[in-house]
């Protein structure tokens, strides 16, 4: 069966299928019938894009195909995939659109939708955009000339973008902060910089002259150890990592310790909770946050739910439950009292607020949280049988479980994506995780490995 949407948006190599101009052309008009407003006005649309060189195809394209259908549509331009979130709201638009593959290089694109509150699209919303992309049936004839949309650029986008994030701090000043700003020569370029300069940093900025093509290439948050250099040699008070969308963010303390995700979700909950702004005492993590996490957070009283892995997943529950922080190791963090999605950029900023507020250095606050140590080890498969009807990796399962009890856990799955089984151990002791690791590996290995 073919499929156009995966777990965030339609994602792939730009110009090759599902990433085309054709595709896309046809998704915004699916998306002017299926996210227009129930009042009968002329819908509204907001796109924004990172820095990648294919987002001018796309950019097009869409605007083609929501015009086409009656449509007007906003253009920002390079933006934060969070600040298109923020904008569908103020701009009050139907939906809003976000051209980026995030972390991705250079090569890859995608598209995403929100809806009205800034939101992800649930899976149905999306599948019903999907079957009538695939089906051909979408019919634009009954749109005479002068009901064809307009396309607008829209040029006070990034600052209403900047006074947003900087109010989400109470606009706390930041002189005699000496920071390190990677932008991934992505789409937080112009925006992220002015709005620690307007809070009177001083900045030493990196990625930030992208050309189209260096997205995510040898900097943004998937490389901190870019970050970790330029802050030890500038003797800076930290460093700020973002990805090529700028939804998550990795830091950098004053030591060059790389601080990330499970560290800064740890800073921010441990806050809330002496402040008693977390909402029902609860943190929304998923399942590979490490397992010293839960520990803290019950020391100060707090409460932890895990998800399955995926910022769409850690939102769903935030949104089910009524909760106010959740976010992923890797740096996607959701402050759901401020933005709907993960915003690199306010998490920074609230890491900012506390240090300020505590008057600590982030290596002081980030220390609480003292990490398990963590086994992977990747299984090459020539099939993926199910895991629980291979008796000998059940049986070694169940003794590690034994051995690890509570001071430990495991996760062990096949990769969604790849001919692999990857076998995740944590616990107290590395010697014991690691022989627990390469136990179930071997087994593994033994029945269905390569």
């Amino acid at each position: 069966m073919v499929k156009l949407f995966g777990t965030d948006g339609v994602r792939g190599k730009a110009n090759t299928y599902p990433i085309t101009a054709e595709v896309a052309l046809k998704l915004g008009k699916a998306a002017a019938i299926v996210l227009k407003n129930k009042d009968n006005k002329k819908p509204v649309f907001l796109i924004g894009k990172d820095t990648r060189l294919s987002g001018y195809m796309l950019e097009y394209a869409l605007t083609s195909g929501l015009t086409s259908m009656g449509a007007d549509v906003f253009l920002v331009g390079p933006m934060p995939t969070p600040a298109v979130a923020h904008l569908t709201r103020s701009f009050a638009a139907d939906a809003g659109i976000m051209i980026s593959a995030s972390h991705n290089p250079a090569d890859d694109n995608g598209i995403k939708f929100f809806d009205s509150n800034g939101l992800k699209l649930p899976d149905i919303v999306e599948k019903k955009i999907e079957k009538m992309v695939l089906s051909g049936d979408i019919i634009s004839e009954h749109i005479t000339s002068k009901q064809i949309g307009r396309a607008h650029r829209i040029d006070d986008a990034q600052g209403r973008y900047i006074e947003f994030a900087k109010s989400t701090a109470n606009n706390i000043s930041l002189k005699g902060k000496k920071v390190v700003l990677d932008c991934a020569n992505g789409a937080a370029y112009k925006v992220a910089p002015l709005i620690l300069k307007e809070l009177g940093a001083e900045l030493v900025v990196i990625g930030n002259t992208p050309d189209g093509n260096n997205i995510n290439k040898d900097c943004g948050a998937l490389n901190p150890e870019i970050t970790k250099k330029a802050v030890l040699e500038n003797k800076a008070d930290l460093g700020i990592t973002l990805d090529g969308d700028a939804d998550r963010v990795i830091m950098v303390d004053e030591k060059g310790n790389i601080i990330d995700g499970d560290h800064l979700i740890a800073i921010s909950a441990i806050d809330m909770l002496e402040k008693k702004e977390l909402k029902k005492d609860t943190v929304v993590v998923t399942h590979y946050s490490n397992l010293a996490f839960d520990k803290l957070i019950k020391k100060y009283k707090g409460k932890i739910i895990r998800v399955k892995n995926g910022d769409r997943y850690v939102m769903d529950e935030m949104k089910r439950g009524d909760y106010n922080l959740g976010g992923e190791f890797s740096g996607h963090i959701i402050f759901s009292d401020y933005n709907s999605t993960g915003d690199g950029i306010i998490a920074a900023l609230q890491i900012l607020k506390i240090m300020q507020e505590k008057n600590k250095k982030l290596s002081v606050l980030a220390s609480a949280l003292k990490k398990y140590p963590q086994v992977i080890v990747n299984v090459k498969v020539k099939e993926k049988k199910p895991l629980e009807k291979i008796a000998s990796v059940v049986k070694e399962i169940k003794a590690a479980e034994i051995a690890l009890g509570e001071k430990g856990r495991h996760i062990i799955r096949y990769s969604g994506t790849e001919n692999i089984a990857r076998v995740m151990v944590e616990g107290e002791s590395e010697e014991l995780i690691r022989k627990i690791a390469n136990s179930i590996a071997n087994k593994i290995k033994k029945e269905v490995g390569v």
